[in-house]
């Protein structure tokens, strides 16, 4: 790993910033440095110029039409790099070279013919893939007809010319997926991120209703017991002290992301929550719990905490029954817990909060949530999978 923590297969990539625009004067050098080696096929034209063989004048214009022609071609590719220009102005900077290349080959001399190489180059790096095919197949033609023309068999070149624009197609493509990449991974790393919140606004929901209905309650019997039943009053004291120490271990440890609740621990708590609230409770004190997958027994430890903070907060109810059973469908064997109570409930029309958190948690789980009004009251049923789904014909 680097300083940076990237991995020292990505340090390359990170010192030339791969389809981005330079930010300072050193990335600028370093994506310079990139594009010179290229300009190896000048020295035919430089040293044609420099031979004497053609008249002042011509050798002027040649030189003035080279600058010109490596300038245009070190702009245009330098600035696809990381601001393209439009796509017009593209295509006239690419049909300039061409321009160049065909009229400076045909007036001083097949030692031009390499500037097609730039030319097919321009063509696979800025232009869209569909009209590259055919701009590099149409440079390639030309240089043959002025090749010919001239009488030049270098065929070698020719065939350095189609690879380098089909070449630079490929880098192309690859620059885009490199980008593409690059955002992907920004786009995984926030959706991480919204999902931890997600999970922290759960847990905390989950831990601070049930908590804090639960201090709430034993804090209103204390008062109630504290002028004839002081005795009691303390208890009831201590046990909103110790309610308060597991809520905030609950909390840190939620914060922290290693908590695991066990459902037979929130069995003893709905067991206290409920009759604290002055609620008859049916509640199963030693259940089966061998070979429960982790998850599903969490899913349901949270989902029995909700069903029970809201019997306690909003129901209103004199009973509550819990119930959780072993049953086998058709899609394999789950395990039910099932809440049922006598109260009235709330105002029934959209799902709060936490039934709503509390079908995301189950659906992780693979499990499903049901809540509803009944004939008597209010019912919410959880199942989570316990194993794999049963052979066909086993009886399921």
């Amino acid at each position: 790993m680097t300083d940076d923590g990237l991995p020292e297969e990505l340090r390359a990539e990170n010192a030339i910033r791969v389809g981005q625009a330079p930010r300072n004067r050193a990335e600028a050098t370093r994506k310079l440095v990139w594009i010179l080696p290229w300009l190896i096929f000048l020295g035919s034209p430089v040293q044609d110029l420099n031979s004497g063989h053609h008249t002042t004048a011509a050798t002027v214009a040649g030189w003035v039409a080279l600058a010109g022609f490596t300038g245009v071609y070190l702009t245009l590719v330098f600035r696809n790099m990381g601001r393209p220009f439009s796509g017009r102005a593209v295509g006239g900077f690419v049909a300039l070279l061409g321009a160049l290349a065909v009229v400076l080959t045909l007036t001083l001399g097949g030692d031009w013919v390499g500037l097609f190489v730039y030319v097919s180059v321009a063509c696979g790096a800025t232009l869209p893939q569909r009209i590259a095919y055919w701009a590099v197949g149409a440079n390639s033609l030309a240089m043959i007809l002025v090749s010919l023309r001239l009488g030049v068999d270098d065929w070698s070149l020719v065939l350095v010319v189609v690879l380098l624009g089909f070449a630079m197609m490929g880098v192309k493509q690859l620059v885009r997926t490199t980008i593409e990449l690059r955002k992907a991974r920004a786009t995984v790393a926030q959706l991480a991120a919204n999902e931890e919140r997600l999970r922290l606004a759960r847990d905390l929901h989950d831990l601070l209703g049930h908590s804090l209905s639960l201090i709430t309650l034993k804090s209103e019997l204390a008062g109630r017991m504290l002028p004839d039943h002081p005795d009691k009053a303390a208890q009831q004291v201590a046990d909103i002290e110790q309610v308060s120490r597991q809520a905030l271990v609950d909390v840190r440890a939620a914060v922290s992301g290693y908590r695991r609740t066990r459902l037979s621990d929130e069995l003893a708590g709905a067991q206290v929550a409920l009759k604290a609230a002055g609620v008859i409770a049916e509640v199963p004190t030693e259940p089966d719990l061998t070979d429960v997958p982790e998850e599903s027994e969490s899913a349901l430890a949270w989902a029995l905490r909700e069903a029970v903070t809201n019997v306690v907060r909003h129901s209103g109810a004199a009973r509550c029954t819990v119930e959780l059973l072993r049953r086998q469908t058709l899609d394999g064997a789950v395990l039910e817990l099932s809440v049922e109570d006598n109260g009235s409930g709330g105002s029934g029309k959209d799902p709060g909060n936490g039934l709503t958190g509390l079908t995301e948690r189950l659906q992780k789980a693979g499990g499903t949530l049901e809540a509803g009004r009944v004939r008597k009251g209010f019912r919410l049923v959880a199942r989570v999978p316990l194993g794999a789904t049963p052979p066909v014909g086993s009886g399921a």
